[in-house]
């Protein structure tokens, strides 16, 4: 065996030691079978070269070897995705929180705000009366509902219910002259001292925001003004191994403790600012005057994917978002061009294959919706199933190969997706043989559970 033979031998062969120890640190069971079976071949193969020992031949499959290696590298960093569409976006129709899904289910609390609801929107009316029969979340009925599991997301929500009071307050009377640089560098410490694992910051623009409130009865109905000129975005993670169990219990009991982790980041920066003497609001779960995604893009943050909601580079669609807004001079964060999540978006599709209701869309590219192009769910038929099973299900999220954990292996993965399509091809195909392609659903919580003891 010549020493090309011994240098691919050992480079292969430590990639697929590297993929099989990294994939037995992640529970990720097939990865693990199919990379050992894959360096056990490796090994074979090139063991066989030795007994064949045929000159020609090693010399000939060197050449193929060395040739096609050095194609691989040139063209694995190259740089190149079509342009991205340009867009107006001074002229979009803005999203009227009334219509959300989550407004429409709180409508059977409160009877005369439905009429008025339903007088405006009778189309809505026969299918969010199927979907308000359904148990709530947290409820006894649901598949995945537990006595004692259950509770506790119901009491995170219940607590992020009860803390409305944080998201506005009097700012001090004496106003802080600060510096930009300095006051931006120390909202940023804040975030990720209280456990964000990124911020970012942008000046507010219209479509940033609802038109009209919808998910509380005391505001129902009111014009939503946009009173401040920067936001603050704050990105907090969910646990992967709590992700990978969805759609049972684990997920949101995950989901939950995260908005909560994200309202406190959110509350503490906007009192923060308060203290200062600036007027400051922040936006958590259950009481957002700004929608998540379109901002926490436009902050530099991530991509909004196939599945509706922000792809972050590092964490993919495993995040939650909780937002401050405010006139405090800021800083903004540098435009960060993530195009290529959604050209992978585009062609990837696990989200909307694994899609327990369908409810995601196979379209090749994104349609034009209120006025710009994007990604766009189908909510009546995605949170009917949550309430069928007593969980926020995020099976797309878990589905999605951003999902997986910010590994070394997975950093070079995401850095080699980031050049070009014909990369992103390449890995989606070895993400379909190492992880699979469709995911199956649990029965039930028993075989998640175990993944509670953890903490």
């Amino acid at each position: 065996m010549t020493k090309v033979n011994i240098v691919f031998l050992l480079l292969t062969s430590l990639f697929l030691l590297f993929f099989f120890i990294s994939s037995i640190f992640e529970r990720e069971k097939r990865a693990a079978i199919v990379s050992s079976l894959f360096l056990g071949i490796n090994i074979i193969f090139w063991f066989a070269l030795i007994e064949y020992n045929h000159l020609k031949t090693i010399l000939y499959l060197n050449k193929i070897l060395i040739i096609g290696f050095v194609a691989f590298i040139f063209l694995s960093l190259i740089k190149f995705f079509p342009e991205k569409e340009k867009e107006d976006l001074d002229n979009v129709e803005l999203f009227d929180e009334r219509d959300h899904m989550f407004s429409r289910n709180n409508l059977q609390y409160y009877p005369e705000i439905m009429g008025k609801y339903y007088k405006d929107n009778p189309d809505k009316k026969k299918i969010d009366e199927k979907i308000h029969k359904l148990p709530e979340l947290g409820e006894e009925g649901a598949k995945y509902y537990d006595l004692y599991h259950s509770k506790i997301a119901d009491a995170s929500f219940r607590i992020l219910d009860r803390t409305t009071f944080l998201v506005e307050g009097e700012h001090s009377k004496i106003q802080k002259k600060t510096e930009p640089e300095k006051v931006t560098e120390t909202i940023k410490f804040i975030a990720k001292y209280y456990g964000a694992v990124d911020v970012g910051i942008t000046k507010l623009k219209p479509y940033h925001y609802y038109s009209y409130h919808g998910r509380r009865a005391e505001n129902w109905g009111e014009k939503i003004i946009q009173r401040h000129k920067y936001a603050i975005v704050i990105i907090v993670k969910m646990d992967y191994d709590m992700i990978k169990k969805a759609p049972t219990l684990p997920v949101i009991l995950e989901s939950s403790r995260q908005y909560v982790e994200a309202a406190k980041i959110a509350h503490i920066i906007a009192e923060y600012i308060r203290v200062l003497g600036y007027d400051a609001r922040s936006h958590v779960d259950g009481n957002y005057e700004i929608i998540a995604a379109p901002l926490a893009r436009d902050a530099g943050l991530g991509e909004i994917g196939r599945l509706g909601i922000l792809i972050h580079p590092d964490y993919g669609p495993r995040v939650r978002i909780s937002a401050v807004t405010t006139n405090l001079k800021l800083i903004e964060s540098p435009k960060k061009d993530f195009n290529y999540i959604q050209e992978f978006c585009k062609f990837c599709k696990k989200c909307a294959y694994n899609c327990p209701t369908k409810s995601i869309s196979l379209d090749d590219r994104p349609p034009i919706i209120r006025g710009f192009r994007h990604w766009s769910i189908k909510m009546e038929s995605c949170y009917a199933f949550w309430k069928k099973i007593g969980t926020d299900c995020a099976f797309c999220i878990r589905s999605c190969p951003f999902t997986k954990k910010n590994t070394l292996l997975h950093k070079l993965v995401r850095f080699y997706i980031s050049r070009n399509t014909i990369n992103q091809r390449i890995a989606l195909f070895f993400d379909d043989i190492f992880y699979g392609r469709n995911y199956k659903i649990e029965s039930n919580n028993s075989s998640s559970f175990s993944i509670l003891k953890k903490f």
